[in-house]
């Protein structure tokens, strides 16, 4: 007697669940499968494709959105994790007639090649700066008691979880360097 063979394969219906998501300061009501992610929530039944995929595993940052102020891989966060949180992607920090000073800086000091990392670097660098400017230390912060500098040492470490696979990051340290208002 097989003991498997007293186990049912059946297929069952995903589980949805409705969710408010309020992005790029408009709310938006989805009814999603439970399992689906940020980023697929995103790209997929909002159609903001923006935001990259790019490993799917949390390791190139190209899906790095903007959620309360902190900035997380969208690929790893479950949809329904952020009811009523403020999402903030690329499509929303800045228009082609009024960038953010984040996407003025890239174009300026060529800041991307292929382009496809470029919304997640934008987006990271936007909140990392941020991170900074709120006194939050980082691994290579010198000292825990003076709030960390704009440096380039901090901020390469800051934005280590963005990777480019064209090598921009001399590019992408400067317009990062110029936004952060010391000269590049």
């Amino acid at each position: 007697m097989d003991p498997l063979s007293d186990i049912k394969m059946t297929s069952q219906s995903p589980v949805t669940s409705k969710v408010s998501l309020h992005v790029n300061g408009n709310s938006h009501q989805l009814d999603l499968d439970t399992r689906t992610t940020l980023l697929d929530a995103l790209r997929e039944n909002l159609h903001m494709t923006g935001t990259k995929k790019g490993c799917d595993h949390g390791q190139c940052g190209a899906c790095t959105v903007i959620v309360d102020g902190r900035r997380i891989n969208s690929c790893l966060s479950l949809a329904i994790m952020h009811e009523g949180a403020n999402i903030t992607t690329i499509e929303g920090l800045g228009a082609k007639d009024t960038p953010h000073p984040m996407q003025a800086a890239f174009v300026k000091h060529d800041g991307y090649q292929c382009g496809y990392c470029t919304p997640g670097q934008i987006c990271s660098a936007v909140a990392m700066l941020e991170e900074i400017r709120q006194g939050i230390p980082s691994h290579v912060t010198a000292d825990l008691n003076v709030p960390p500098q704009t440096s380039a040492v901090e901020i390469r470490e800051r934005m280590s979880g963005n990777i480019c696979r064209c090598g921009a990051y001399s590019n992408i340290l400067d317009a990062i360097t110029e936004v952060a208002g010391r000269p590049a």
